[in-house]
């Protein structure tokens, strides 16, 4: 299948905003409004090179970083798009957007409130971990843009609860993602329901343009055109990236003294592991630092809380896997930490593409301990250039509290309890008697001391096992 491969119009590769307006474009009055009430005025790149194309209905593959306004650029398409035709009665989704991710999700739909303001159509997200009732009676009463996982649309398709057969504009985000998710599959069971490529617009974003997602995307395109990023703009151009080398012993006190020092306000760390995120919230909030863990077993109202708290700056530490890298857009991070080197260097561009965004400036600090070092020849292969390293002066390396040994206080109850003494007044009245073999027969009357309670216990206890002896069970017949 042909296809047309686009670069970005740049004046310099560092440029983030293009030379290019939304007036240049015949956009409907409502979206004007709702790109006014966002402050939106000039284009990125990626929106004066799509907008062009899919604003002309044709199907778009584009290489796109996550805070380059890639989803302005597709839901000023939709918007566009829907008003100008029929809405059905009742209202049955019209454009339909699948994404990777629950945030990526809730931050879509977000996003495609604020800018559809004025338009008057519809936005409904849908994703596993909410109430599923809730969502299905939203759908039930029509929607007009449907955004949602893979796995909850088809629930609800497969119900018959809604229907794509009138979907006009079809959109992936994060492609790339889906495949490493294995969403593929997913995505084919939805598409066998979409009505067929001539016959709607599909629109395919992804961080890294790979074979695989190209295949997927000609299989379900009509004459696509590739838009694609120059390869040193593979990371925000304002982005400050620097290494440290570190061994793995000491990289928890050159991060206590680098949160010091930077005066992280808003900070993304990233780590391998749920495991490891446990660890590290645990001992940052043992030194005295807010954090809380994002990972894929945090269950969904948590996770939305928590996101919550971080954007609203209540949350100044966020500890993050590689489940969460690649769904959010906070504005606003001062900070990306890598607590741990990503296995695969694309992990890399999207956790650091977490700050800087829009044209704001930000840092990436990335922590090279002998476990994870292995990884860094292939990020920066990908980069295309060496990262900065950076020495760690002596200063910059803090103390570290020692872990408290969680199971002391209750060991130190047992203790009391095996070795608690008798009272005093009984064993100044009767010291213990040397040891001997224990007796088989009952004390004689009147050899009791006073307050011997100790002494009456083990008594009782002799009585007992001399009368159990005495009479032997019966034999079983």
């Amino acid at each position: 299948m042909g296809h047309e491969v686009y670069t970005p119009r740049v004046d310099t590769p560092s440029t983030l905003f293009s030379q290019h307006t939304f007036d240049e474009f015949d956009l409907p009055g409502p979206v004007r409004a709702g790109l006014c009430d966002a402050g939106f005025s000039r284009c990125t790149l990626v929106q004066a090179d799509v907008l062009p194309l899919t604003l002309a209905g044709r199907d778009v593959a584009a290489q796109a970083q996550t805070g380059t306004g890639k989803t302005a650029a597709y839901l000023i398409t939709i918007f566009t798009r829907l008003l100008a035709g029929p809405r059905p009665d009742p209202p049955q989704p019209r454009a339909l957007i699948v994404a990777p991710t629950r945030e990526l999700v809730v931050q879509v739909a977000a996003d495609a409130e604020k800018l559809g303001a004025h338009v008057g159509l519809r936005t409904e997200a849908v994703f596993g971990g909410m109430d599923y009732r809730a969502q299905r009676e939203e759908l039930r009463a029509g929607v007009d843009v449907l955004v949602g996982t893979p796995g909850r649309l088809i629930d609800y398709l497969e119900q018959g609860i809604t229907s794509l057969r009138h979907v006009q504009v079809f959109v992936i985000d994060e492609a790339d993602r889906m495949f490493d998710m294995g969403f593929i599959d997913d995505l084919r069971r939805i598409t066998r329901r979409l009505p067929p490529p001539g016959r709607r617009q599909t629109l395919f974003f992804t961080a890294t343009l790979s074979n695989r997602v190209l295949s997927l995307g000609y299989s379900e395109m009509r004459d696509p055109a590739e838009v694609v990023v120059n390869p040193e703009e593979i990371t925000p151009d304002r982005l400050e990236q620097r290494l440290y080398h570190v061994g793995s012993h000491e990289k928890f006190s050159l991060l206590l003294g680098l949160l010091a020092s930077e005066g992280c306000a808003r900070t993304m760390l990233f780590v391998n592991t749920r495991e490891e995120a446990r660890r590290l919230v645990e001992r940052l909030e043992r030194h005295g630092y807010v954090a809380r863990g994002l990972t894929g077993s945090v269950i969904q109202r948590s996770r939305l809380r928590v996101l919550q708290d971080f954007k609203e700056g209540r949350l100044p530490l966020l500890v993050a896997t590689d489940v969460a890298s690649r769904g959010l857009h906070i504005e606003g991070v001062t900070h990306v930490i890598n607590y741990d080197l990503p296995f695969d260097p694309e992990d890399y561009v999207h956790r650091v593409g977490r700050t800087a965004r829009v044209g704001h400036e930000g840092k990436a600090i990335s922590l090279a301990c002998e476990n994870f070092v292995y990884s860094l020849p292939a990020i920066e292969k990908l980069l295309g250039f060496e990262i900065p390293v950076a020495h760690a002066d002596d200063a910059l390396f803090l103390p570290v509290k020692p872990r408290p040994r969680a199971d002391e206080p209750r060991r130190e109850r047992r203790r009391e309890r095996s070795v608690r003494p008798r009272p005093v007044a009984a064993t100044e009245a009767a010291p213990d008697p040397p040891e001997a073999a224990p007796s088989t027969t009952a004390p004689p009357p009147g050899d009791t001391e006073a307050g011997g309670k100790a002494a009456k216990k083990r008594r009782r206890r002799r009585r007992r096992r001399t009368a159990d002896a005495s009479n032997p069970p019966l034999p079983l017949t």
